[in-house]
């Protein structure tokens, strides 16, 4: 079983039900539970308290609200690991019985709940509720890779799940034209919502039951970003998209064939919650999804365990599906990364050779480039341009400081009405420049920073660089009367593509030091694709434009590109494992340069993706449950815990002693070295041959002087596929201190196939993740826009 959720709102201390069993509803009194028995919940509902029964595949998740003397509702899960399906057909009666047995050893524990039942033999963690939040037409050809290139029925074999806000079904990139029916292992469903051949699959979750009257209450994307990140992965081929005329062409996902099930977690203006994700989990295991694509995690991870994501994600990995989740946009910071656990294929977001371009023209000539998509035509004409900072409003309580960085009430509407405002920041949707009537707006940042993914604006605004910002303060000041305009956006060829976006999050890992994190990269700047017309495609709520396709930046749309990725090697590999079809991905990536990424491996980790080569890799690096288990033994866990994760009793952590975990078949070598101490340790590692049946691999190493690698044995022949072989690296130097990142790679080529591992040795510094607090987050990223989330204080308990 996966997930079963008890919901219990605790006012009083509620009645306890001794010995109870299945009631009918029709035999409700005031003080009896209800039941509901369906194929995928059980609900027990009580008059002064509520209690909800999801029996599903994964674990047991215990909801608890508790209403403490403040009045504020708390919601804990207890993760209780994986309990098999009941064979007899009284699984409701089972349940309740157990579960009304929990609820006696848990009722009257308000709000010490979670201390409580973290005692519990059976408990493995207590997971408060947090809410998560979204981490938000070129991009395959710059990765010289053609979709829909193998055919439509291996690629209609495949189904990606899409937990995320939702789709707009309508768009013509869901349309299913040419395509046949679902695969016979489908077994999902569409509520609220009318599917067809592309879009086979639609659920929706609300725990909460609270609604936004902007929200849909079905599948139906009020947000915009799950109709963009499916569409980026599993979109049909659209010509003549475009946002608003910018980047015109053909919109297509990765895998145009494929079929995609959506589940709706993520609700406007209250986020994704952790009960809606592990249910969502449950459902898409349980539909017979392929592969999983989550753009969306927590800014700060929490131990695996309590996770929804990880533990969603270890459950999945399981049952054969990978799961692609983005690693955060809160970079260029280092050891921000999320989703770290190493069943999951966490993704960094790279730049595309094409860039939005929306120039500042003033009235003296002066002409200075600024990075926006701008579609607002001023056809030349020229306004009053003044800076914010002048046109404080003073009346509403507002001074210059927060005027001159634009914020909502801080400016002057007498003063700005129909005039360009130049602002101190590049924070924000401009709502404070639209509340007060202004034209547009030119932002910069006044300290020097990285420019290099483009917003979209509710008016006609570009970001200039902080020198040209300063240029223009000048102008401002030294003229009289001092206009400009802003033109519409061009796109320019950047030909320093691809290196890692700025705000994309940085390792090390601060779970697992020895495991690089993120994964891969992909592209997930200034992204065309499918839009929800119902969506602001800035964000801001004075944008009143209506789209079809919208361009945005952010790992939540460097996600669904390796989901497509992840995809097409399952549809030609359909017996590969995650594991396989990660190591596959990471090992044939394309070497990034270090002179343009800043962090190397813990920015890009292995490399650009490489869809073609990701295909056909020669080697791979594979994983069972077992050695993830040995992994987290490694790790500090208990058997106790391993065998409820598991669900078996033969899941042991016997023999093993808690230690670093680099021993884990991990496609990448990491080696973390105390401060002043000398670098010596030994990696294992097994790789299997998918390539040819007689293929013989020879090793190199590349490693900086400072460093020593030795490789044993150095040749490996293979007279089969399915074989395996294992090798060891031995890796050795003196004391180093202060050492952020020595770089190299371990490489196995045939000839044909090269399988390139990266290896870095690195010291714990002030700048890196012992430097950094670790604090559970309150809520999950989504950031599709990923600037604009900088200046939101995350709540942290």
């Amino acid at each position: 079983m996966l997930f079963q959720f008890i919901t219990q709102v605790c006012e009083a201390p509620p009645p306890i039900y001794k010995n109870q069993t299945v009631i009918e509803l029709s035999n409700r009194t005031k003080k009896s539970p209800e039941i509901f028995t369906s194929a995928t919940m059980t609900i027990i509902i009580f008059r002064r308290w509520v209690s909800v029964l999801y029996p599903i595949l994964l674990a047991s998740i215990l909801l608890h609200y508790c209403r403490g003397n403040s009045d504020e509702r708390k919601v804990h899960i207890v993760y209780m690991g994986e309990r098999p399906h009941s064979p007899s057909g009284n699984m409701s009666s089972l349940l309740a019985v157990r579960h009304i047995s929990l609820l006696e050893r848990v009722l009257g524990r308000c709000p010490n709940f979670g201390i409580g039942n973290a005692e519990m033999k059976r408990v493995i963690s207590v997971i408060p509720n947090h809410k998560l939040h979204l981490h938000t037409t070129r991009s395959w050809e710059f990765m010289n890779f053609s979709p829909g290139q193998i055919s439509a029925q291996t690629e209609g074999n495949v189904i990606i799940g899409f937990l995320d806000s939702g789709i707009w079904p309508e768009s013509e990139s869901f349309n299913d034209e040419g395509m046949t029916p679902p695969p016979a292992k489908w077994k999902g469903e569409c509520h609220n919502i009318t599917c067809n051949n592309k879009i086979i699959g639609a659920r929706y979750y609300n725990t909460g039951g609270m609604y936004d009257p902007s929200e849909f209450k079905s599948p139906r994307d009020a947000m915009g970003h799950g109709t963009h990140t499916s569409s980026t992965a599993a979109g049909r081929k659209v010509a003549g998209a475009s946002f608003l005329g910018l980047a015109e062409g053909t919109a297509t996902g990765g895998v145009p064939n494929a079929r995609i099930a959506v589940y709706k977690v993520c609700w406007q203006n209250r986020g994704c919650s952790n009960a809606d994700i592990l249910a969502a989990f449950d459902d898409a295991i349980a539909d017979g999804v392929d592969i999983l694509s989550m753009s969306l995690g927590s800014s700060v991870p929490p131990p695996f365990f309590e996770d929804a994501m990880a533990i969603g994600a270890f459950h999945a990995m399981k049952r054969g599906v990978l799961t692609s989740a983005s690693s955060g946009n809160s970079g260029p910071t280092p050891a921000t990364a999320s989703n770290l656990a190493p069943w999951m294929l966490t993704v960094a977001a790279s730049t595309i050779d094409r860039q939005f371009v929306s120039k500042v023209v003033l009235g003296n000539g002066e002409t200075f480039p600024g990075i926006a998509v701008n579609s607002f035509k001023l056809n030349g004409t020229t306004f009053p341009l003044v800076w914010a900072g002048d046109v404080a409003n003073y009346s509403g309580g507002s001074g210059v400081i927060n005027a001159k960085n634009c914020l909502p009430g801080s400016l002057n509407s007498y003063k700005t009405a129909g005039k360009i405002v130049l602002c101190h920041s590049i924070v924000g949707d401009l709502t404070g420049v639209a509340m007060a009537n202004g034209l547009g707006a030119i932002l910069f940042n006044p300290v020097p920073s990285v420019n290099d993914f483009a917003f979209s604006y509710p008016l006609p605004a570009t970001q200039v660089r902080t020198g040209d910002g300063d240029a223009i303060l000048d102008y401002i000041r030294t003229t009289e009367n001092p206009i400009a305009t802003i033109l519409v956006s061009e796109t320019w060829k950047d030909v320093m593509a691809p290196y890692v976006a700025s705000f994309s999050s940085r390792g090390p890992n601060r779970l697992s030091p020895e495991i690089l994190k993120p994964d891969i990269t992909v592209p997930g700047v200034d992204i065309l694709a499918a839009w929800s017309p119902v969506a602001s495609p800035s964000g801001s709520p004075f944008d009143t434009r209506k789209v079809k396709y919208n361009v945005i930046s952010g790992t939540s749309m460097s996600c669904p590109h390796a989901s497509a990725v992840a995809a097409y090697v399952k549809a030609l590999h359909p017996d590969w494992s995650p594991a396989a079809i990660k190591s596959a991905i990471m090992t044939t990536a394309n070497v990034m340069d270090p002179r343009k990424n800043e962090g190397h491996e813990f920015a890009h980790g292995s490399g650009h993706i490489n869809p073609v080569a990701a295909a056909d890799p020669g080697l791979v690096y594979d994983a069972s449950e077992d050695d993830y288990i040995y992994f987290l033994c490694k790790q500090g866990y208990d058997n106790t815990t391993m065998e409820l994760i598991a669900g078996r009793s033969n899941a042991s952590c016997n023999g093993v002693a808690p230690g670093r975990a680099w021993d884990l078949n991990y496609p990448t070598f990491g080696l973390v070295v105390e401060d002043g101490e000398s670098i010596s340790t030994s990696f294992t590692r097994t790789v299997t041959n998918v390539g040819p049946p007689n293929s013989t691999y020879h090793v190199s190493v590349q490693m900086p002087s400072l460093v020593n690698v030795e490789v044993h044995p150095t040749v490996l022949p293979f007279s089969a596929v399915g074989q395996s072989m294992t090798f060891t690296v031995k890796v050795s130097g003196p004391k180093i201190v202060d050492q952020p990142i020595r770089s190299g790679a371990i490489l196995w080529g045939d000839g044909v196939h090269v399988a390139r591992s990266p290896l870095v040795v690195y010291t714990i510094t002030p700048n890196s993740m012992a430097a950094l607090p670790f604090k559970p987050a309150e809520k999950i990223r989504f950031g599709d826009q990923p600037g604009r989330l900088e200046h939101e204080i995350l709540e942290t308990n």
